[in-house]
């Protein structure tokens, strides 16, 4: 155990006990948690006194009888200070265990006790939810004889070296009893240090032996600040009080100053006087008397005189509850009251009754109630049964009474015993019996088995009257009923037999009509329930004939609760009707059960397919001759293709009708059916397959029906094919037609058309038809294709239209070489004449090949040559109606070699170059050129650089002392041209030290007014979608661009967008419309001048009459859309 820490010292010099550090004042009257009590301790330890510096030990003791493993025990000193971490030399903790007798043993040993060692002790035991505990005190005594203590030697540094060692405990050192073996010391050292200097201690303790002077100052300055006086405390509380409960304390205060308000405090709360606190005066002495000391009275107290304070600590010693008065052993019988008295050894004390060692349930509802009344304590039982008997005992803190209370049955009379009885089956049962004590329960038994009370049975007890009573008995209801009092050996019994004439229970076999059916084949077994008591005989019959247990195929049997007939294999003879006879002792009764025997269906005849489809066709049969003895539910239809054994059903419910139709075939296969009956009992055989049939289908009408042409005597249809030809295929087609207002169809090509296009003759003139065609196949004809509109039989005008490819409207650009084939379209009724000039001289035909069709217009040009570039004036005209197109073509060559390529001036490792353009650039831009070297030894040309844009270059990075050649190609965008210009003269690459003389340079002016190198081209554009007029300008500084319509400026208007990026500039007209078309220009302004330049943009639009007519739009609103386009073209024009 270590040594005992210490609290702080008290204002006077004296300190309170401690074995650790002690609880805080203000947590003393805070409540401790824990466990309700349990009786674990069989041996508690008890209180003891010693002297100081004696051993003492104390034991508890747990019986482990009931315990799964070991319990959990804790020693404590005061209410919360736990001694297991205190163990050491001077406190020991030990336990044990005897397996013997199963007791766990645990023991606390104090050795060379101190002083502060004595208070109240506390050992606590608990196991799960268990928990018991006991205290104890220890009082430690002092010697009778006092010894002075040798100060030098307590001062003489130990051997441990630690930091403290030789530092005292004081207050230990004054009380030491323990006998000195040095001699008493003959001089005071202690008052020669109080009086010296401090200068003066070294030279003090090296004369008296003192080693450790530095224990010796720590010591003596802090009793210096102890003996430090108070001014307003002549005598200050002592450090701790001690009381018992329920006795008195006094605390008392001697002031210096006697007018000094006093005030007294309880955890820092000031307390009042009342009949508890009584505040008494005596002098200078002032005196605080506590009455009646409690738990809660168990506190820190201070006093206030002034500014000054001193506190201390009261503890309050609860005193154990002693049995005065021992409880009696009762012994009575089963329903008398018991009440088990005891007396203690102090009013309100908290005591617990207990049976066989554990605590009696004491709730609202509990059969026990426990009654205290000043120091005597009841435990009353009102109703005692036998399960009363044991050992009860009442638990005080001061001691355990037990006592032994045994309750034994009352003997049993009979007064009126069980008597035998008859009963019908379904009347009432009554049984009775009286027995005294007359509330004593009862079992019933019926064979031996424990009857429970239902709906059916009710068992009753009015004081000693039992009785069982069932509403309506049954046969099982017969047998030996006994009545068992509960608690007595005795019983009473009785027989009970029930009688019951024969029955048949037909009702419960659920057939209706009584009529069983079987299936042909099948085993049938008929069980029907009969009843009777005794056991009735029964007999079987078909008509006359007995049917006996005996036989074969058709067989009867009986048994206790039911008879049954059995047929092995059923047949069709065995439909009837067969009578039940029963016969006992009580009467006779009969029934009759109809047995019918059912087969499944023939199968149906052969089914016929009536029509035939793309994928389905229709199919009808007729029902069985036979339906098995049960109605036709429906039928099952499967089919197979014919080269496949594989049939697949294909319904999958019942189809209740004598038709169907068949979907989903593969057209062109050959197929066949077949068809199964249904009925209650199952599916019939198949019958036979169909013949094989082949699905085939129409095509689909067929699509795009448009005129194609019409005269005064003839219409041009033509039309598209059909989107579903199907696997029978497409014969051809057939056209119809009939006046309108008439339903009279006349077919105009008696044999088929494999044709798209047909030309129906021999119309009247102005007569209005419609027409209609048909696609036909081996499946016949399709769903006709009507024209929506009528068609006047009368040929019309249209006026030419020339349809210039996008790719033609801008110059067509061809090699020198390469064929030139262009078609150009056009439209027009009659048939246009079409005429060709070049340059306006009439094209050359030998040169230019040309060929007319009733659309459209070919130039042909075998291989071009650069006489054949030029602009091609079309001309396109029908009567007095007159359209022309323009077709420019270019045909390019190689360009020739640059003129004139000279060196200008040749300094280090440079030569500077110029030549002039080539005299032929091939019939189109020069777009670069190319520049080669040689070197004058070898002659082997390298390129120096290519695609080159100027007519003059400066060759870098020549080899000094070298002597080189130059050559030019020009390029168009043909390709370079065949040969090269080379310079006369070589230019030498001088050595080092040669002084090169920089020629002036006149800076270039790059200046110059707006010039359109791309004029602007006329243009066609179709109505809706976008046009773009393109044109390109140079001119240093930038011009300003502006865009006009017929020489009006077109600004912020949304239908136009403008470009500009590198001199190319673009117009862009969003979804023009016939109005949009006219004559555009482009102005380029800048300082210098501007420039200008212009083309014609037509838009074209809408329908043509041939279109019109194909949308079968009627002739006087094609009359007045072509007058109004006429009108908008010629302005235009």
């Amino acid at each position: 155990m270590p040594e005992p820490t210490k609290k702080d010292e008290t204002p006077n010099g004296e300190k309170v006990w401690s074995l650790g550090e002690g609880q805080a004042p203000e947590d003393l009257d805070k409540p401790v948690d824990t466990p309700p009590l349990s009786s674990l301790l069989i041996e508690r330890p008890q209180g003891g006194s010693i002297t100081v510096g004696g051993d003492i030990s104390f034991v508890a003791k747990v019986e482990a009888q009931d315990l799964l493993r070991k319990p959990t025990i804790k020693w404590f000193k005061g209410k919360w200070m736990d001694l297991a971490s205190k163990t050491g030399k001077h406190l020991q903790l030990k336990e044990t265990f005897d397996r013997r007798t199963k007791i766990h043993t645990f023991e606390m040993h104090i050795i060379k006790a101190k002083d502060n060692y004595a208070g109240n002790y506390r050992c606590e035991v608990t196991y799960k939810d268990k928990f018991d505990s006991c205290s104890f005190d220890l009082e430690v005594k002092e010697l009778e004889q006092s010894q002075s203590v040798d100060i030098r030697s307590a001062f003489k540094r130990s051997s441990e070296g630690h930091e403290d060692a030789g530092d005292l405990d004081f207050s230990g050192l004054l009380k030491h009893r323990e006998p000195k073996q040095d001699e008493t010391p003959e001089v005071d050292v202690w008052e020669i240090l109080k009086s010296a200097r401090p200068d003066q201690y070294e030279k003090i303790a090296f004369e008296y032996g003192i080693t450790d002077l530095r224990g010796l100052l720590k010591r003596l300055k802090k009793t210096k600040k102890e003996e430090k006086k108070s001014e307003a405390f002549a005598k200050k509380l002592d450090p701790a009080y001690q009381a018992d409960k329920g006795g008195k304390i006094r605390l008392m205060v001697d002031l210096a100053d006697p007018t000094v308000e006093l005030k007294w405090y309880k955890n820092g709360q000031e307390i009042r006087p009342t009949p508890k606190f009584i505040f008494e005066q005596k002098g200078t002495q002032r005196i605080l008397v506590i009455n009646n000391c409690g738990l809660n009275d168990d506190a820190a107290y201070s006093v206030a005189a002034g500014e000054e304070k001193c506190t201390t600590e009261l503890f309050v010693k609860e005193l154990p509850v002693k049995i005065t008065k021992e409880i009696e052993a009762v012994k009575t019988t089963v329903n008398e009251r018991i009440e088990l008295e005891c007396e203690v050894s102090e009013e309100g004390a908290q005591v617990k009754w207990c049976k066989n060692g554990v605590e009696v349930p004491t709730g609202p509802r509990s059969r026990y109630r426990v009654k205290s009344e000043g120091l005597k304590h009841w435990l009353i039982i009102d109703d005692a049964s036998k399960e009363d008997t044991g050992t009860f005992s009442l638990m005080a803190s001061g001691g355990t009474s037990e006592a032994k209370v045994q309750v034994e049955l009352k003997p049993l009379k009979i007064i009126q015993d069980l008597q035998d009885m008859t009963v019908l089956l379904g009347q009432p049962l009554k049984m009775h019996c009286e027995i005294f004590p007359g509330n004593v329960p009862g079992r019933w038994y019926r064979n031996g088995q424990l009857i429970q009370s239902n709906d059916r049975i009710n068992i009753l007890q009015r004081a000693k009257n039992h009785r069982l009573e069932i509403v309506n008995s049954t046969i099982h209801d017969a047998g030996d009923y006994t009545f068992v009092p509960e608690g007595y050996s005795q019983s009473l019994c009785a027989k009970i037999h029930i009688v019951d004439p024969p029955r048949v229970h037909l009702e419960s076999l659920n057939f209706p009509d009584n009529t069983v059916t079987i299936v042909a084949g099948n085993k049938l077994r008929v069980e029907i329930p009969i009843s009777g008591e005794p056991a009735p005989r029964v007999v079987w019959m078909k008509g006359e004939r007995v049917i006996l247990d005996s036989g074969h195929r058709v067989r009867a049997e009986t048994f206790s609760d039911h008879t049954s007939l059995t047929i092995d294999i059923a047949e069709k003879e065995d439909t009837g009707n067969y009578k039940i006879v029963l016969q006992n002792e009580a009467g006779e009764a009969g029934a009759s059960v109809k047995v019918k025997v059912v087969d499944i269906p023939d199968p149906p005849e052969v089914p016929l397919v009536t029509e035939v489809g793309g994928d389905w066709c229709s199919m009808t049969w007729e029902p069985p001759i036979y339906d098995g003895g049960s109605p036709i539910l429906g039928y099952f239809i499967e089919r197979k293709k014919k080269q496949s054994s594989r049939w697949m059903r294909l319904n999958f419910d019942l189809n209740k009708e004598t038709t169907f139709e068949p979907k989903k075939m593969i057209e062109g296969v050959p197929y066949e059916v077949r068809v199964f009956a249904v009925n209650a009992i199952g599916v019939s055989k198949p019958s036979e397959p169909s013949k094989a049939f082949v699905p085939l289908a129409v095509t689909s009408e067929p699509t795009m029906l448009v005129v194609d042409d019409v005269t005064d005597t003839t219409v041009t249809m033509k039309w598209r094919p059909p989107d579903t030809i199907g696997a029978a295929g497409l014969d051809g087609y057939l056209v119809e037609y009939c006046i309108e207002g008439t339903d009279d169809w006349r077919v105009t090509n008696k044999e088929l058309t494999e044709k798209t296009k047909y030309t129906i003759t021999g119309l009247p003139p102005e007569a209005k038809i419609l027409v209609r065609v048909r696609a036909i196949n081996a499946a016949g004809a399709s769903t006709p294709r009507t024209l929506q509109h009528s068609i006047l039989v009368k040929e019309v005008i249209e006026p030419p239209k020339i349809r210039i490819p996008r790719h033609l409207k801008q110059t067509y650009t061809r090699k020198v070489g390469e064929a030139v084939n262009l078609v150009i379209p056009f439209m027009g009724k009659p048939r246009p004449k079409v005429s060709w000039l070049k340059e306006g001289e009439t094209v050359d035909p030998t040169q230019v090949t040309i060929r007319n069709t009733d659309c459209d217009s070919i130039i042909f040009i075998r291989k071009a040559e650069r006489k054949h570039s030029g602009k091609y004036d079309m001309k396109v005209e029908v009567e007095n109606h007159v359209d022309t197109a323009i077709v420019d073509i270019q045909i390019v060559d190689l360009p020739g070699p640059p003129q004139c390529v000279k060196i200008d001036e040749v300094w280090g490792g440079n030569v500077a170059l110029d030549w002039t353009p080539p005299k032929d650039n091939g019939n189109a831009a020069i777009t670069g050129y190319t520049i080669q070297k040689a070197d004058k030894k070898t002659m082997e040309w390298y390129t120096c650089i290519e695609h080159y844009h100027r007519t003059c270059i400066t060759i870098t990075e020549l080899v000094v002392g070298n002597e080189y050649y130059f050559r030019i190609y020009s390029e168009n965008m043909v390709g370079l041209s065949e040969g090269a210009t080379q310079t006369k003269d070589s230019a030498l690459i001088v050595k080092e030290g040669m002084q090169l003389k920089n020629p002036e340079y006149i800076d270039h002016d790059f200046k110059e007014p707006p010039k359109f190198t791309q004029p602007l081209i006329n243009t066609f554009a179709i109505a809706g979608y976008n046009a773009t007029l393109n044109c390109s300008v140079r001119a240093n500084p930038r011009p300003k661009v502006i865009w006009m319509k017929n020489k009006i400026a077109i600004i912020d208007d949304p239908r136009y967008r403008m470009f500009s990026n590198q001199g190319v500039c673009t117009l862009e007209i969003r979804k023009p419309s016939p109005y949009d078309g006219g004559m555009y220009s482009c102005k380029a302004i800048n300082d210098l001048g501007d420039a200008l330049v212009e083309c014609k943009l037509e838009v074209k639009g809408g329908f043509t009459f041939s279109e019109l007519m194909q949308r079968g739009v009627p002739l006087h609103l094609i009359d007045k859309y072509m007058s109004e386009t006429k009108a908008v073209e010629q302005p235009e024009k």
